[in-house]
């Protein structure tokens, strides 16, 4: 029987925020006892793929990170994760609305509005959001040791950082994602609770994803997971300022968040369910949302409302994982207008979105 992520904040107070946002989540459910931890490879580097060459200045580059910046936070200068035609990055404002978008919007709250989990400062010691760094091919691989679900992990060694930027407050507990991109050779490495020890990480959940390619993760199985419940890659699906700041049009590619309550099902690309209830009226993991068409962004709405909301009329948004309600997920940054974008956000309702139509739906592994 497939397991159960173990996920707490979805019955939390919104006060709390949510189990994937960086924004002052809480700690996990007390876990069952861990299996012995996966005996990691030795850190031996291992085979890259040659770089790909850069793109040229000034254009969009799909499934390229070499023009990326480095460190923590840093701007991917028009570089977009996996290739056009990827989920991620397709254009669904033509595509059907599913049958049971009215039922699934209302599961969430159709009188609810939209969330930005992440923003700038710190809430209860933790910067708000998920923070990720960018390394080059060069950067030293460190071993892996895996406390819950080995058998659906990638195994090290990865070039992460000992010292990469980890979700929530230093000592904290909860999700700690931790996701490193390696600009280089095109990879996207991301653990779930995870803690630095010594000269290696022990985390729960690691995965690698390959961003040149339309196969995001040749070793995953259907009812794998990943750092994130629905078994997405998380990094793809962050808001971030060096895209919001352009405007409509800055974000290229589709959002992620979370709902309180979701379905024993998966519809891809998510390959993961976190929930045993068969209620067919509550979301699956993986489904798309998108703003409607006849949604009118405001003019006086800033320049980074304005990019997400048109993102969300074009790309949609994924669910990701159990968690507040609409709830939607981003970097951290000391640019952000806090008040200002939670003021915007919160005014577009959930029934403004309607569901895309779901193909391939899961319910057993």
């Amino acid at each position: 029987m497939q397991r159960q992520r173990r996920r707490a904040l979805g019955a939390l107070p919104v006060l709390l925020l949510t189990a994937c946002g960086g924004g002052g989540g809480g700690d996990d459910a007390p876990a069952s006892p861990a299996p012995a931890p996966s005996p990691a490879p030795s850190p031996a580097p291992a085979p890259s793929p040659s770089p790909l060459p850069p793109p040229p200045p000034g254009s969009v580059a799909y499934g390229n990170l070499s023009r990326a910046s480095l460190g923590a936070g840093a701007a991917l200068n028009g570089a977009i994760p996996f290739p056009a035609d990827n989920p991620w990055n397709t254009d669904i404002r033509s595509a059907e609305v599913d049958p049971a978008s009215d039922r699934l919007i209302a599961s969430i709250g159709a009188d609810k509005g939209l969330y930005r989990d992440f923003g700038s400062g710190l809430w209860e010691g933790a910067p708000i959001g998920i923070p990720y760094q960018v390394v080059s091919g060069q950067q030293a691989r460190v071993a892996i040791e895996y406390q819950a679900y080995g058998d659906e992990s990638d195994p090290g060694p990865f070039p992460i950082p000992l010292d990469a930027p980890v979700e929530g407050a230093p000592g904290q507990n909860g999700d700690r994602h931790v996701l490193v991109i390696d600009r280089d050779n095109q990879r996207l490495y991301e653990l779930g609770r995870a803690f630095a020890r010594g000269d290696r990480w022990v985390a729960d959940v690691g995965a690698m994803f390959h961003l040149d390619n339309n196969t995001v993760r040749p070793t995953a199985r259907p009812g794998w997971t990943s750092a994130d419940a629905a078994g997405l890659p998380i990094f793809p699906g962050l808001v971030r300022y060096d895209e919001a700041s352009q405007g409509a049009g800055g974000i290229r590619h589709a959002l992620r968040f979370t709902a309180a309550r979701t379905r024993r099902a998966f519809v891809p690309p998510a390959t993961h369910y976190a929930s045993s209830n068969t209620d067919p009226n509550l979301p699956p993991m993986g489904m798309r949302v998108r703003l409607k068409a006849a949604y009118a962004i405001p003019a006086s709405f800033s320049p980074e409302a304005q990019a997400i909301l048109a993102a969300l009329k074009t790309y949609g948004m994924f669910l990701a994982d159990n968690g507040s309600d609409w709830f939607l997920s981003g970097a951290p940054d000391a640019r952000w207008n806090n008040d200002r974008l939670r003021a915007e956000l919160a005014s577009v309702k959930g029934r403004d979105l309607e569901v895309v139509k779901m193909v391939g739906l899961v319910t057993q592994v």
